[in-house]
């Protein structure tokens, strides 16, 4: 299958829609500000009471009637612009992908080695987040605004928070049962090339402040780092650049308060922090950019949060702590015992966590509601810096398609670290309200993510999917449910090239994710929690229809509570998600008959922990016989606070190939 690089099959019909496009836009911009001059969120909305003069109600007076006059004028260009604009759509394709091919810039792509389906197996990253990326005027319903920015900011801090060092913590304790024996603390170096893992044994009370040295771009490896893979303490092929550090001593993780200030001290005392790779030193003008103290979400603060950070380098030889390169530092934070990942519920068979982060190493990433064409861009442009393949502008306009006619896209983006061999998007034709004027639908995505020694490709399938969001469309998410699955069997049927007497190629996993728009507490959504997709799939928070494990947490957040001082950073949103009272407060729940919409300062009891409304769904079937896949590890992600009304979610698979290491 040959995959899109541009929106129409030839330059001519490019220009066309360019020139039709620059008729439109004015009229779309002007009237974009004019409503959204009207629609204040509530962190304008408190600024605007500090303000004892009105100058913003006397701004909206006179530039009022400016807009007006403006969008009246261009209304007869925009009118020439659409009709040309219209018919183009009929020859547009449905997404656009696009490589870096200046992969220098790809601090995400280095890190990949070709998987041999050798040793032990290995895992696999999955993210998924509604990102809210509407027009200006739109996104302020949801109470959110500076689009622009916002798009700009949500890829800066995807992309530092999955290229951040990683170190596996091994707790050598036997009394302390309250931490996993083989747990993350959420580190991970994108540096360096294909190097070994690093080993430090250290006692609990000198676990504080490690500086490694290397090569931080990961182009001046040599060969020689690459074949020194042999010995003992050889990691999964999936754990790439993972500095190990193994803890042991008898205070289960405590530290004096003597020692935290000396750790403290010594962080701050090694300079200030990195600047980002474009040199951003602008400033927002919306809270969602501010940096507070503490403020770990994008990792460009001085200090870390309680997941946060050293800054590391893994070299080709022994931790040095005496070298420091000063064009990469990553200062320490204390691992306590409550940075250490931990399973609250000992039968849980994978580690499970509210994190301040996305999770480092992450290879794949699906994002719902990314609509406006510009934003799009800049989002892309940020998450290049990690991602190598970028599929984005997913969906039709116009007529074409579809039963309706389409203002907007799908809002679907898809990011990986590997290489994407096939693509394809289909609508959903029953869309209904405000929904039927998107282009809802579902991406399929085949990756290629190795091969065997004997020349077979292992790939993998990827799902991305935005269902109905209207409130009693039960019938509607279920049909589109119903389509879903169908296409996706289309989809890996038309895709495969292999046959069962000769297969060219190994299936290693298959994932659905998305904004599926129903939870699986309320009562009103039981025909969606009973479809059959979750027989064929598996939602790893999820008991059965009606019942989620006891550590899932809603990803619909309350809008109204987005730029309380409270949850406006990741660091002060995940301890606030950690209490029961405090998801009360800031979570939306399922609607209920007994209490009212807000959320704030509800302490009735109510059923589930908020609405989790985004899914990471994987499936055992279909799959290469011989392998098996298993959940590592999953997250709830806060790093976005301030910027969506949503959690993004991580998973991440391991796929076991049975075999023993070389």
């Amino acid at each position: 299958m040959v995959l899109y690089t541009s929106p129409f099959p030839n330059s001519f019909l490019s220009v066309l829609h360019s020139f039709s496009w620059g008729l439109i836009f004015p009229c779309y911009w002007l009237a974009d500000r004019l409503v959204a001059s009207f629609v204040p969120t509530t962190y304008e909305k408190r600024q605007r009471a500090d303000d004892p003069c009105y100058f913003h109600a006397l701004c909206i007076i006179i530039t009022t009637p400016i807009y007006l006059a403006l969008l009246v004028a261009s209304l007869p260009f925009a009118l020439i612009g659409f009709l040309l604009w219209s018919p183009l759509q009929s020859a547009r394709r449905p997404y656009i992908y696009s490589r870096l091919e200046d992969k220098s810039h790809a601090n995400g792509a280095t890190l990949l080695t070709e998987w041999k389906a050798a040793g032990n197996g290995k895992s696999f990253c999955f993210g998924s987040a509604n990102v809210c990326l509407l027009p200006d005027s739109l996104a302020r319903f949801n109470n959110v605004f500076n689009t622009q920015a916002r798009a700009k900011e949500i890829g800066r801090r995807i992309r530092n928070g999955a290229s951040r060092p990683q170190i596996k913590i091994y707790i050598d304790s036997p009394t302390n049962t309250s931490i996993s024996a083989a747990s993350f603390s959420s580190l991970v170096s994108p540096q360096g090339g294909d190097n070994t893992n690093r080993t430090v044994n250290a006692g609990i009370k000198r676990t504080t402040s490690m500086e490694y040295k290397g090569d931080n771009s990961g182009s001046n490896n040599s060969e020689d780092s690459r074949e020194d893979k042999g010995g003992a303490g050889e990691p999964n092929e999936g754990e790439e650049n993972t500095c190990v550090v193994r803890i042991n001593g008898e205070d289960n993780g405590h530290m004096s308060d003597t020692e935290t200030d000396t750790v403290n001290g010594q962080a701050h005392a090694s300079g200030p922090a990195e600047p980002s790779p474009e040199g951003d030193t602008e400033i927002s003008k919306t809270p969602n950019h501010k940096q507070k103290e503490g403020d770990s979400g994008s990792l460009d603060s001085y200090s870390a949060s309680r997941e946060s950070l050293v800054k590391v380098r893994v070299g080709d030889g022994t931790v040095d702590q005496s070298t420091v390169n000063n064009k990469l530092l990553y200062k320490a934070s204390i691992m306590k015992k409550t940075s250490v990942r931990k399973k609250k519920h000992t039968d849980e068979t994978f580690d499970h966590e509210i994190s301040a982060f996305f999770p480092a190493n992450l290879d794949f990433l699906c994002l719902q509601e990314v609509f406006d064409k510009r934003a799009a861009e800049k989002l892309k442009e940020q998450l290049h810096h990690y991602f190598e393949y970028i599929v984005y502008d997913v969906g039709v306009y116009s007529c074409h398609g579809c039963c309706s006619f389409k203002f907007v896209n799908s809002g679907l983006l898809f990011a990986s670290r590997y290489p994407v061999m096939d693509a394809a998007y289909h609508c959903y034709p029953n869309g209904r309200g405000t929904d039927s004027l998107a282009s809802k639908g579902a991406l399929f995505l085949k990756v290629q993510v190795g091969s065997t020694p004997q020349d077979q490709r292992i790939v993998g399938y990827i799902s991305c999917t935005h269902l109905q969001a209207i409130a009693g469309d039960t019938t509607v998410r279920c049909e589109q449910l119903d389509m879903l699955q169908d296409w996706l069997s289309e989809f890996r049927k038309s895709t495969s090239s292999s046959s069962t007497a000769n297969p060219e190629e190994l299936v290693a996993f298959d994932v659905i994710c998305g904004d599926l728009n129903f939870d699986n507490c309320s009562s009103e959504d039981k025909l969606e929690q009973q479809h059959s997709l979750f027989t064929h799939y598996k939602d790893p928070c999820r008991i059965g229809p009606g019942e989620d494990k006891p550590w899932a947490i809603g990803t619909l957040l309350d809008p109204e509570g987005l730029y309380d001082e409270e949850v406006c950073t990741p660091d002060n949103l995940q301890k606030v998600l950690e209490s029961e009272e405090g998801r009360k407060g800031y979570l939306v729940y399922p609607t209920s008959k007994n209490h009212s919409s807000s959320q704030k300062g509800r302490k009735a009891s109510l059923k589930g922990n908020g609405r989790r409304i985004d899914y990471m769904l994987y499936t055992e079937e279909g799959l290469y016989l011989e392998w098996k896949v298993e959940v590592e590890e999953f997250s709830f992600i806060t790093q976005l606070a301030g910027l969506t009304d949503h959690l993004p979610v991580a998973m991440r698979l391991t796929v076991s190939t049975g075999e023993d290491d070389p």
